[in-house]
């Protein structure tokens, strides 16, 4: 095991500091699994990905923002019979 002693501000160590008293987890605890959480998203393949290069866009940030346009597609094309929360 390694150590990091991470400077956080105090809005942002409030927040972990009232995650750790509502699920009965250290601090550390909660740090620790949203790094794991993180990494295990990080790792899991985009199927858009094997698509990039694909087609010609006018979208300059297409590659990192995908997701994002997708999203706004999708809404758009179902306003009626979506509600995003």
């Amino acid at each position: 095991m390694n150590t990091i002693n991470p400077t956080l501000s105090p809005n942002l160590y409030q927040t972990l500091q009232n995650l750790a008293k509502q699920t009965g987890k250290t601090p550390e605890e909660i740090a620790t699994g949203l790094l794991e959480i993180e990494k295990d998203l990080e790792i899991l393949d985009d199927l858009v990905d094997e698509f990039i290069g694909s087609f010609q866009s006018n979208i300059a940030d297409w590659e990192k923002n995908h997701d994002y346009y997708l999203g706004q597609e999708l809404q758009e094309d179902h306003a009626g019979s979506i509600k995003l929360l």
